[in-house]
């Protein structure tokens, strides 16, 4: 079969400013602070067979009404400034002539507030999340390695959200996924049962990636370090040309290039423990590295363009290129 590919859009979804120190030393300005986007994506597949368009957004961005965050979210959001929610997906895909109701799949890289956006905006979508998050958005744990990792209760309709099986899970539980789906609107019952139950296989530096449509054309890779069900997105152009989008993976191109390391502080509401943007730091180095060896091209995948959320120099050159919705990557 041929390899599949889909389209790749950029999308505003709000900006945010991030203090430098939280994220990457050394420094030499410890105050140093940069506005940056909050990014989000449209990816669109046809199927060889059918024909059929399916529709994926990748990450929600900022919420456009702020005081809708839960307080303590808003509190955290407020040291942000300057920060906006304007545009909202919402917006961006009007401007290439697209609705929420096109929309068949959102797909969380997290779910921390700046990615979550307002999922209510996507009632006709199923939603996708990692292994674990499930778990920050229903009480059951809680995340103590600073202020930005608070979670909002009830945050997504679970009749319309699938969250992958554990990749430590060698085959899927056939039996429990019957079960699972039971109780799940009939359209998203039908995306777990296609796409979203498929095993985990390596791919390039990736011990665990999910091929969603079967062509080789968008997978989910596990990547953990970050958050409990962190997930990025690999996905083929029409050239052969990869790009994979990081979310969170990354959170300056310092990092990535390996000019700086990740930093931690510490916080005297959170006494004893050391704070870090990422819940297991070590993790999240491990998860790096294998992004940038994709991105260097030392793999079978080729050279690969990664784009992190929050990367304002790709973000200002995709303006100017013409790489926002309704143009493409």
């Amino acid at each position: 079969m041929t390899p599949g590919s889909v389209t790749v859009h950029a999308l505003d979804a709000g900006h945010l400013t991030l203090p430098e120190a939280f994220f990457v030393t050394p420094l030499e300005n410890q105050t140093a602070r940069k506005t940056v986007p909050s990014l989000s994506f449209l990816i669109q597949h046809t199927d060889q067979q059918t024909s059929k368009t399916t529709r994926i957004l990748f990450d929600l961005g900022i919420r456009k009404v702020l005081t809708d965050y839960a307080e303590r979210i808003y509190k955290h959001a407020m040291t942000r400034q300057p920060l906006s929610g304007v545009p909202d997906t919402v917006e961006s895909l009007a401007a290439g002539g697209l609705s929420p109701d096109d929309i068949d799949l959102v797909i969380l890289s997290h779910l921390h507030w700046d990615h979550i956006g307002t999922p209510a905006d996507y009632p006709q979508s199923s939603f996708i999340i990692g292994p674990g998050a499930a778990n920050l958005i229903n009480g059951k744990k809680e995340v103590k390695n600073g202020s930005h990792s608070h979670f909002e209760r009830g945050l997504l309709d679970a009749s319309r959200t699938i969250e992958l099986r554990d990749p430590a899970v060698d085959a899927p539980d056939v039996d429990g996924l019957e079960s699972v789906s039971q109780s799940l609107h009939p359209r998203t019952r039908q995306h777990a049962k296609n796409g979203f139950s498929r095993t985990w296989k390596p791919l390039g530096p990736f011990p665990h990636a999910m091929d969603v449509f079967g062509d080789g054309s968008v997978y989910v890779i596990s990547a953990p370090g970050h958050l409990d069900g962190h997930i990025n997105l690999l996905c083929r152009k029409a050239d052969g040309r990869y790009v994979y989008l990081a979310g969170d993976a990354c959170h300056d191109g310092r990092l990535l290039s390996g000019e700086k390391d990740i930093a931690t502080w510490s916080d005297p509401v959170y006494p004893g423990v050391v704070c870090c943007i990422h819940a297991d730091k070590k993790a999240a180095e491990r998860t790096l590295e294998r992004i940038r060896e994709t991105k260097g091209g030392f793999t079978e995948l080729g050279d690969v363009e990664v784009v992190f959320a929050h990367d304002d120099v790709w973000a200002a050159r995709a303006k100017q290129d013409g790489r926002y919705f309704p143009g493409e990557l």
